[in-house]
């Protein structure tokens, strides 16, 4: 006898499992490309314990007749192929017809359904591989799909999911993939009863984006479009000031779906070269729109992954375009009054005359103190940010180092050795990096109170991260507190951030933590990093003198000073041998 034969179905069905059903999020992101493809023009998601215990999508779709209800919960059945030709030419999204047969095998699935001109709909419940009969059922015009305990019984796979909140949070981004490809249809996605985005429908992509990430940083965005013929790109980028820590507001569609590509992202990184700094990501919504047979969306069970006929023509485009429109535009940071700051950086209001603006450099003296936090009046006190504080060390015998600004951005100061030229930005960051670092150890953290807190709306990833480092948030001065839905009020921010609003710091600590692999022991420490870097000077900040020669002198008392901590050097050495050579005096 053989040994080859033809694996049951249920074996079939559970192995296809594993290919479309890696967590909920799955779940998730299949039954809302199937209810999409029904034409609706709502569409509600609800979830329970992040996906784990419910999965509910309900659209106002066509619905499915009665009789198709059983080929729905079979595999390989759809009604969006019917040749193999059809393959070439995709334009559904839910076309491999695998998806609800993978789920009915590892999980309770009912679908209920009643199409547009029916009196009633029809239920069919499929309880881990067992379809049952078709029943009748009264309900609206539309489909219902719901999923009941994930893996319940399959306990091996059910080991791999995370906790709650995890998998809520890639269930949650899976939802936000597929409105943002969909501003036309009205979604809402609630979670244990509440309800956390309520998107109606939009012919404006700049309003779907606003509805999920705000609308401070949508009417931020700059609106690029450029085509070669059959082949076009459109969207929004980010402005260089407005950088990310990690590439999580980075998204590209095509045919509707969200998909990823690293060449296409290579491009953007490419046009954003010179504009940002090393390891900065730029806010990217881009959309592809190309002929059906130049790609090919079924290479892989998920769908994440596209193959293009041209793909070079394509990373052409996309560069070309993004570096069009920044030559187009002023791109140079402005300098703007810090309450106008809206997300996140520098804000979006007037150019502000600089030398009206209060000093940029919070140094207050580090005092000592008993307490692990130190709370400080929600207004500074009117004393001299730049007297000198205790950890300043002056070289023994060494005389007053004398420096100047130039372009509003380097300090030029004359060394033993010959110039050093320094980095304002790279080196104040680095001080207060220290400073900060020197009075958490010290338990001597000055805390600054909000007088008025600041309320933030989050993503869900924020949203998580907020609630999972609330404790490390709180020891590095920034106690955030849930407000409601997504939106979290800020109700305090370590006084040496200055006059930084608190959203901004929120932004910039919450964009490292999520895209750094960090040990819970450096929490606090990556936190650290993101404030020092929100709070300094930046480029094209001009400085007074006095701010000039106190920063040159803050320096001499602060550890790692010839690096910011990021890795930059904060200061380049040009030698008298090297000028003297230079100028052929050798």
């Amino acid at each position: 006898m053989g040994r080859i034969h033809v694996l049951p179905v249920a074996v079939v069905n559970r192995i296809a499992a594993g290919e479309v059903v890696e967590r909920p999020a799955s779940i998730v992101k299949e039954l809302l490309e199937n209810a999409l493809d029904a034409g609706p023009t709502r569409i509600d998601v609800s979830l329970e314990q992040g996906g784990i215990g419910l999965v509910r999508v309900v659209d106002d779709g066509s619905g499915i007749e009665p009789d198709d209800l059983p080929l729905a919960v079979s595999p390989h059945a759809t009604s969006k192929l019917r040749v193999a030709e059809d393959l070439e030419r995709i334009g559904t999204l839910g076309f491999r017809g695998e998806a609800l047969a993978s789920v009915g095998e590892v999980a309770r699935l009912v679908i209920r359904s009643r199409p547009v001109g029916a009196e009633a709909g029809a239920e069919i419940e499929v309880d881990n591989g067992r379809p049952s009969a078709v029943s009748p059922r009264g309900m609206p015009v539309g489909t219902t799909v719901e999923v009941h305990q994930v893996f319940a019984k399959v306990p091996a796979r059910r080991a791999f999911l995370r906790a709650a909140a995890t998998e809520w949070s890639h269930s949650a981004e899976a939802f936000v993939r597929t409105a943002l490809a969909n501003p036309a249809v009205a979604m809402t996605l609630a979670h244990n009863g509440r309800t956390m985005h309520d998107l109606p429908a939009t012919d404006s992509w700049r309003t779907r984006i606003g509805g999920l990430f705000g609308q401070a940083l949508a009417d931020r965005l700059l609106e690029i479009e450029g085509d070669d013929g059959e082949v076009a790109v459109r969207g929004f980028v980010g402005r260089p000031d407005d950088d990310m820590a990690s590439g999580r507001l980075q998204h590209l569609f095509v045919a509707g779906r969200p998909f990823r590509d690293r060449s296409i992202l290579h491009a953007v990184q490419e046009a954003y070269r010179g504009l940002l700094l090393s390891g900065r990501q730029p806010i990217v919504f881009l959309e592809l729109a190309l002929p059906p047979e130049l790609v090919d969306v079924n290479v892989h069970p998920a769908k994440m992954e596209v193959r293009f006929r041209d793909p070079a023509r394509l990373y052409r485009l996309v560069l070309s375009t993004l570096r069009a429109k920044f030559l187009a535009c002023d791109l140079s940071a402005r300098l703007e009054p810090p309450a106008a700051a809206a997300w996140p950086g520098r804000g979006s209001g007037t150019q502000a005359d600089a030398r009206a603006v209060p000093s940029f450099f919070p140094f207050p003296s580090a005092a000592g103190g008993g307490t692990a936090v130190q709370e400080r009046p929600p207004d500074p006190p009117a004393a001299a940010p730049w007297e000198a504080a205790p950890t300043t060390r002056p070289l023994a015998g060494a005389r007053e180092e004398m420096a100047v600004q130039m372009h509003d951005r380097y300090l030029v100061v004359e060394s033993p050795e010959g110039i050093e030229v320094i980095d304002q930005h790279a080196l104040h960051e680095r001080v207060l990096y220290e400073r900060l670092r020197a009075a958490l150890a010290a338990g001597a953290l000055e805390v600054q109170q909000m007088l008025v807190p600041e309320t933030l709306d989050l993503s869900p990833t924020e949203l998580e991260l907020v609630g999972e480092h609330a404790d490390a948030l709180s020891r590095a001065g920034m106690r955030i507190e849930p407000f409601g839905g997504a939106t979290v009020v800020v109700r305090s921010k370590p006084a040496l951030a200055g006059k930084v609003p608190a959203a901004v710091l929120v932004r910039e600590v919450l964009g490292r933590l999520a895209a750094s692999a960090t040990s819970p022991g450096m929490l606090v420490e990556e936190i650290l990093h993101g404030l020092a870097c929100k709070a300094a000077i930046k480029a094209g900040d001009p400085l007074s003198q006095a701010e000039v020669d106190a920063l040159v002198r803050e320096r001499r008392g602060v550890q790692d000073s010839h690096h910011c901590p990021h890795g930059r050097p904060t200061a380049l050495t040009l030698s008298r041998q090297e000028l003297d050579r230079q100028f052929r005096r050798t």
